[in-house]
């Protein structure tokens, strides 16, 4: 069995994620309506984004640096504002992450180490500065920053509503992109000034849960002057149940990393 990079692990944590939907109030067009007030636009989104406190769902995803490939199967759970869960396997169950609203803790079973923090420890080494919520949005196929919280400004562009912050200091610069007929998320992208590094995440598709419509394939790009790296995400067996748990322990003998 390959053995997978320890690094390679925790990039691809740390970056990780139509019948029946919601009707908006907006008549849906296939090109972007002009003078399109950003109020309206915002409610339009809204009433197409999902709304529930439990979600599960079954990963297949494929991590590429342009010199390897690496696959994994993650099994999600997620609590809105509470946790999300996740257990990595490669015919075996290879790691394990928790992250919650100020804490990250994982293991990996090839190298035994662990490490329980907060996630400064995550954005240190991705070169982000994700809060929980942004991971949260990310993954349920939503723009990481809160829209109604945001002072934003409209783009003009032929295929799709095009968003973004008016404020150009900020750490994270994103641009998003919606669809202009369903009012769902195409693509974010963001240049984090920090580090000069960019982030595209592009949502190809979404799928009908329950009537909630939660992504069905994310592909996340990250480069720098340096590296280039890619990361598809495949949604399966995806479900709102009624109940969760987030069993979480790290196993006696394991190395603590220290950042």
């Amino acid at each position: 069995m390959r053995v997978i990079h320890f690094r390679s692990i925790i990039i691809l944590f740390s970056l990780i994620v139509f019948t029946g939907c919601k009707l908006t109030k907006v008549l849906p067009s296939n090109t972007p309506v002009e003078n399109f007030k950003m109020k309206e636009l915002k409610k339009a989104i809204k009433s197409s984004s999902s709304n529930f406190k439990l979600f599960r769902s079954r990963l297949k995803v494929v991590y590429n640096d342009g010199s390897r490939q690496q696959q994994l199967i993650v099994n999600l759970r997620m609590k809105e504002n509470e946790a999300i869960w996740l257990s990595a396997t490669m015919l075996i169950p290879i790691a394990k992450l928790l992250i919650e609203p100020e804490n990250i803790s994982f293991y990996e079973k090839f190298q035994k180490t662990s490490y329980q923090g907060d996630l400064n420890f995550l954005n240190n080494y991705s070169g982000t500065d994700f809060n929980y919520k942004n991971i949260e949005r990310l993954f349920l196929g939503k723009s990481i920053i809160d829209l109604n919280k945001a002072n934003l400004t409209q783009i003009k562009n032929p295929r799709f509503y095009v968003i973004s912050v008016k404020n150009k200091k900020d750490v994270i610069q994103p641009i998003l992109f919606y669809d202009p007929t369903t009012f769902t998320l195409k693509e974010q992208r963001f240049f984090i000034t920090k580090n000069n590094s960019f982030i595209s995440i592009m949502y190809d598709d979404f799928q009908s849960v329950d009537g909630e419509l939660v992504p069905s394939k994310i592909e996340i790009s990250f480069s720098n002057e340096k590296i280039r790296r890619k990361l598809t995400i495949e949604y399966t067996r995806s479900e709102i149940p009624a109940n969760l748990t987030f069993p979480f322990k790290i196993p006696a003998g394991y190395k603590k990393i220290i950042p």
